[in-house]
């Protein structure tokens, strides 16, 4: 898949947008649930993190973040089950600027995209979910 855009023509085109971070951990793993469920569905998936969104990408983060107690999986654990289905991961550079992070704070695979080629995700996509 060129970066904003999506490899083909077929159905089940689904992107989801993380705008929550670190500070609201119950909304974190979702949107990685969701979207390897419909990897699995056979459908093309992107997540765009936006606002506060790329915090949940860090390096630094993403296995401190998860359930209260010993039930459950850190976020890393959803995160790889998304990537390993294909789901793809996109980051909004004037977001990376409000969290004061750099791209390379971020985990392997995450791609940079401008407000153009989320835009056209946006619009050629089946289903957009927001979070």
């Amino acid at each position: 898949m060129a970066v904003g855009a999506w490899s083909g023509d077929g159905e089940g085109k689904v992107l989801y947008v993380q705008t929550h971070g670190v500070d609201d951990p119950g909304r974190c793993a979702t949107p990685f649930f969701l979207a390897a469920s419909a990897a699995a569905m056979e459908c093309e998936v992107a997540i765009y993190f936006t606002m506060y969104g790329p915090q949940l990408l860090q390096r630094a983060v993403v296995d401190k973040i998860g359930p209260k107690g010993e039930r459950g999986q850190p976020l890393s654990y959803f995160i790889k089950q998304a990537t390993d289905l294909g789901v793809r991961l996109y980051v909004c550079q004037p977001s990376l600027d409000l969290n004061d992070l750099l791209i390379e704070d971020l985990i392997d695979g995450v791609e940079m995209i401008g407000g153009a080629s989320f835009n056209e995700l946006a619009l050629t996509a089946d289903s957009v979910i927001s979070f």
